[in-house]
């Protein structure tokens, strides 16, 4: 079909005036308008607010009630873009999708007295994790301690049992890791139920964690009561103190 060039310039007139009009419409949209999701740790964090106790328990029936919100942000951990993100948001990631597996698997069976009663929960069963299938202790060994040396995941990660650390009620952010796990560093170790000292300053009773990673800790070149201490402040550990482990509470961290 063949046009005049008058009608060509009709044509062209009209189509930049639509455009126009289109751009102006697209302009004034507010900037929340669309289908793009908030960042994963938000949505992490909206979660953890409403199932994470004060004393950093679960609350696992207000858990099984947002099931499908747990669902959802499950299903963003199986396709997260690990390649297209930075080393901050990688480790925040791992660190977020380790806990929400454990929520989700523990909600799966509930109810439950301890993670142990389901057979290969750590070491045989997989989960999608950013489209790779991986069991928790490939997660925590392959993807956290090898990759990043940082004894403070330790304290990050927690495997749905009370002997871990207490949970923390918002989500590990990119811009703000290195902060929070200072921060949950501290918490941890000055937690009286996680190092316990005895009244007389003459024995400390550690986590079996200082045990199974000792490893980890003196790769840091500190001796483990130094790394610990690092973190304590005036309630340092003596240097003359006996230092023993007490047994790992594997009783789920169920609500009281």
């Amino acid at each position: 079909m063949n046009f005049s060039s008058a009608a060509r310039r009709l044509i062209a007139g009209r189509f930049a005036a639509l455009l126009v009009s289109v751009l102006v419409m697209w302009a004034s949209l507010p900037a929340t308008a669309g289908n793009a999701p908030r960042p994963f740790h938000e949505d992490v964090t909206a979660f953890l607010k409403k199932v994470v106790t004060p004393d950093g328990q679960v609350n696992y029936t207000a858990a099984r009630q947002e099931a499908a919100t747990l669902h959802t942000l499950i299903q963003r951990v199986q396709h997260f873009d690990i390649y297209g993100a930075t080393v901050s948001e990688r480790k925040a990631f791992y660190l977020n999708a380790y806990n929400l597996t454990v929520i989700k698997g523990v909600v799966d069976a509930y109810p439950l007295t301890s993670v142990m009663k389901l057979p290969g929960f750590f070491d045989k069963k997989e989960h999608a994790i950013a489209r790779e299938l991986l069991t928790l202790n490939e997660l925590e060994n392959n993807k956290l301690r090898k990759v990043y040396a940082d004894p403070r995941i330790h304290f990050a990660l927690v495997c749905g049992a009370r002997g871990c650390p207490r949970l923390r009620p918002e989500a590990y952010a990119p811009a703000a890791l290195d902060a929070q796990l200072t921060n949950q560093a501290r918490k941890v170790l000055q937690d009286p139920q996680f190092i316990r000292v005895e009244a007389t300053g003459k024995k400390v009773l550690l986590s079996e964690i200082f045990k199974w990673y000792e490893a980890d800790f003196k790769a840091t070149g500190k001796s483990t009561v130094a790394y610990i201490n690092q973190y304590r402040g005036s309630k340092g550990i003596p240097a003359t103190a006996a230092i023993d482990f007490y047994a790992y509470d594997w009783t789920l961290n169920d609500r009281k």
